[in-house]
Formats: C-alpha cells, sequence, structure tokens
C-alpha cells in the first residue's frame, strides 16, 4: 500500500514509463527506486564511514535515502529523454522515407514495413502499428496508441499527420511535406541557437574548468611551502577528483545543449 500511495503522488509516471518502454507498473517502479536508494545509501555511508571512522555519520541515512530516491526515481525522465535524442536523429528521414514510398505507389502499410526495418529507433514504433494491425487492431487505433507512448515530440506530429490525413481522406505526403519542412525549421533554429551559446560555453570552461584550477592548485602549493603547510596525499587526490569532476559536468552541459539533429 505505501507503493501505492508514493505512486499516486506522480499523476504522470504510468505515462512515462510507457515512453520509456520500462515495461513495470507505477507501484513496482516506486517499489524499486526505494530499493535501489537504500542500497546505494548504505553503500556510500559504509565507503564514508572508512574515512571519517564515526557513527554519527550514520545519522544522515534518511536524508541520504530521500536524496537518491528522486535522484535514481528520475531515471524514467532521463530514459525518455534519451530516447526522444535519438528519434530525433532519424524522424526527418524516416517522413522524407514515407513519401517517397508513398509517391511511388506503396501502400502505407508496406511503408511501415519497410520503415521498421530500415530505421533502428524510429522503426520501433512504426513496427509496433504493424504488430497492432496484425493482431486485430486497426491502423488509426494503432497509430492512436502509438502516438500515447512515443517520447519524442516530432514522430508524434508525424504520426498525427498521417492519422489526420487518414481520417479526413486527404494526401499522406502532401500534408507530410508541411510538417517536416517545420521539423526542419525548427531544427536549424535550434542549431543556431546552438552555435551562439557555444562559444560563452566554452570560455566558461576553459576559466573555471582549466586555467583556475591550475593557477589555484599552483598558487596553494607556493603558499604552503611558505607558511610550512603540508598538504597530504589524500587532499590532493580530493582536489584532483574535484577537478575531474567540474571538468566532466561542464563537458556533460556542453554535450546536453547539443540540439538532437542529424543533419
Amino acid at each position: 500500500m505505501l507503493y501505492k500511495r508514493i505512486a499516486a503522488k506522480f499523476p504522470d509516471l504510468k505515462s512515462n514509463l510507457l515512453k520509456s518502454n520500462i515495461t513495470s507498473s507505477p507501484e513496482q517502479y516506486v517499489k524499486e527506486t526505494v530499493f535501489y536508494s537504500v542500497f546505494v545509501s548504505i553503500a556510500i555511508l559504509l565507503i564514508g564511514f572508512m574515512f571519517v571512522k564515526s557513527f554519527y555519520i550514520f545519522l544522515a541515512f534518511p536524508l541520504l535515502v530521500f536524496i537518491m530516491f528522486f535522484y535514481m526515481f528520475n531515471r524514467v525522465n532521463v530514459i525518455a529523454k534519451k530516447l526522444d535524442q535519438l528519434i530525433s536523429r532519424e524522424v526527418v528521414f524516416a517522413g522524407r522515407f514515407v513519401i517517397i514510398e508513398l509517391e511511388s505507389g506503396i501502400p502505407l502499410y508496406n511503408t511501415f514495413e519497410n520503415i521498421g526495418r530500415t530505421y533502428k529507433h524510429v522503426g520501433v514504433y512504426f513496427t509496433s502499428i504493424i504488430e497492432k494491425v496484425r493482431l486485430g487492431t486497426s491502423l488509426e487505433d494503432a497509430i492512436n496508441e502509438t502516438i500515447d507512448v512515443c517520447p519524442s515530440e516530432n514522430l508524434r506530429k508525424l504520426l498525427w499527420q498521417i492519422l489526420n490525413s487518414i481520417s479526413t481522406g486527404a494526401d499522406i505526403a502532401s500534408a507530410l511535406n508541411s510538417v517536416l519542412e517545420n521539423i526542419v525549421r525548427e531544427q536549424n533554429i535550434a542549431m543556431k541557437e546552438y552555435g551562439n551559446k557555444l562559444n560563452p560555453l566554452a570560455m566558461f570552461y576553459m576559466m573555471i574548468a582549466v586555467i583556475v584550477p591550475s593557477l589555484g592548485i599552483t598558487m596553494l602549493i607556493v603558499f604552503s611551502s611558505f607558511v610550512n603547510i603540508r598538504l597530504s596525499l589524500f587532499v590532493l587526490i580530493v582536489m584532483a577528483v574535484a577537478i575531474g569532476l567540474l571538468q566532466l559536468m561542464f563537458l556533460m552541459m556542453i554535450r546536453n545543449s547539443r540540439p538532437n539533429v542529424d543533419m
């Protein structure tokens, strides 16, 4: 009951699990997250106890479990975002593939089958549509169900346009052309914005993650020699790890700010 009450606090959890291709129920996902949070928290405290040698460190256990729970709970969103990135790199090419196939006279059903075999990430959702149709679901319902579990906004736009064209009897190829033009336009804008942000990010990276730590450690070593302060190996290792984490954080920030475009 506890896990069910916790899951009820997150009404979007079920939808996010479907978009992340995680088959666990919301209650099971919460249960697994709590278990991993407790396990990791105990491991961190035991490692910390080896250095601190004080049992008072275990007083932080409830707070650490709380922090680790929300950190690990967010992995469903991380997976969905990763899938969105992979799909976004293929969606324009897959859309053009649909247009070429339809203009060549190939039926929509066969076009979906060909996309499933051609594109690794986008193809998963078109293959899912085909499998549902084979099991007796109508093509419109199969597309609609796939839209509900698709993590990519651009692919949902593509599928919505196909669904609307089927419902209204409009030409699918012509409708998809306008959607793809909008997606490409948005991707071009995102690339320009990324280019504008890249130079300041690179400058901050050089200043904060490279120049300041290098000069700071040099000055600290020189200063310690004057005042006769001994820097232990442990302190130097901690400083090196901290600088490495800082550089990794900046590199991840630059990487994550890159648009999901493959042009």
